[in-house]
Formats: C-alpha cells, sequence, structure tokens
C-alpha cells in the first residue's frame, strides 16, 4: 500500500493523512519481538513491545515505551524493575498471550512456560533467545508513551538460536541468505 501526498494538499487534509502514513510506514520497520516481564505471583503482568533498544553498553542501559494506558505501567512502577525477554520463533503464542490477544491477562499470560528469576526478581523466560533483567533508571513521559531507561544488571543469552520478528503487521522469521 503506498500513500501519496499532495504537494501542496490542505492543511486539514495533510494532518488526517499523516497518522495513516506513520503507521504504515513504521509497519515496515522489522523489529524483534520481546516481552517485557514485572511482578512476582499473581501480580504478574507483562505486554509484548518491539519498542526496545540499546541505549547505552557502558553501564549497560535499555530504553523502552511504554504506552501509559497499559495494564503493566503501574507494576512497572511499583516493581522499579523488570526484565526483557527476546523470543524466539517457538515463542509466538506467549507474544500473543502478552499482547492481550484471547483477552488473557495478569498472571495468566505466564501460563504455559518455565519462567525463573535474576537480580530482580522479575520473570524470565527459561528459554528465551536472551533476557535482560532491569532495575529502572529513569522514567520520562512524554506524549501517550512512558519512556523508560532499564539499567541492565544481569543478562541471559542462549547461543544458536533464531529470533521471533515483527514486520508488516505479522510475525516473521529470519531467513539467512547463501552467503553465510
Amino acid at each position: 500500500m503506498t500513500f501519496h501526498v499532495s504537494p501542496h494538499p490542505a492543511v486539514d487534509d495533510r494532518q488526517a493523512s499523516l497518522p495513516l502514513i506513520y503507521r504504515a510506514a513504521m509497519r515496515k520497520l522489522a523489529g524483534a519481538v520481546s516481552i517485557l516481564t514485572v511482578g512476582e505471583g499473581e501480580s504478574r503482568t507483562g505486554l509484548t513491545a518491539t519498542s526496545v533498544s540499546s541505549l547505552s553498553v557502558d553501564p549497560p542501559v535499555l530504553i523502552i515505551c511504554v504506552n501509559r494506558d497499559a495494564s503493566a505501567r503501574a507494576e512497572i512502577e511499583r516493581r522499579n524493575a523488570f526484565a526483557i525477554n527476546l523470543l524466539r520463533p517457538e515463542h509466538q503464542e506467549i507474544a500473543d498471550r502478552f499482547a492481550g490477544r484471547g483477552g488473557i491477562k495478569g498472571a495468566a499470560r505466564y501460563q504455559g512456560a518455565q519462567w525463573t528469576t535474576l537480580e530482580t526478581g522479575a520473570p524470565v523466560l527459561s528459554d528465551a533467545l536472551a533476557v535482560f533483567d532491569c532495575a529502572i533508571d529513569d522514567l520520562i513521559e512524554r506524549h501517550s508513551h512512558t519512556i523508560i531507561l532499564g539499567r541492565v544488571v544481569a543478562a541471559r543469552v542462549t547461543e544458536g538460536a533464531e529470533p521471533l520478528l515483527y514486520w508488516a503487521g505479522s510475525y516473521a522469521r529470519l531467513t539467512r541468505g547463501a552467503a553465510e
């Protein structure tokens, strides 16, 4: 789908179409699928996130953007810690649960998978591609989202595994070229 904006559109037309164009363009940005996990016991919750990026290596800090209306938002602030779990292709069902598909909420999102903890006590997926256990460095409120700076206090990697990707509105797998 291609959107065309005339060189001199009316202000109202341009403003009305920009969010649609922006959303369509952002769907072309492929990203690793991760879940943010937080809490203990029945207060466990979390969300599927594609807005996760490295901010700094020294010290190791991640930047995560979470919608202010997300149910996990309050628990993240309350606990002052969370984990980011990078998913593998076999975790698509987990990604769907944490995205709220099927109406599954809270601790029920954790069913059907093996979980453990690292330093902060935030739940981490035992067979994730990689996990980052984070303490909150800062919370920045901007527009519809909270920008979370998470200082990585522990991490783990599963070697030889492939990532689950999200592109153009659906999940995708990484296919390696013949040159590799």
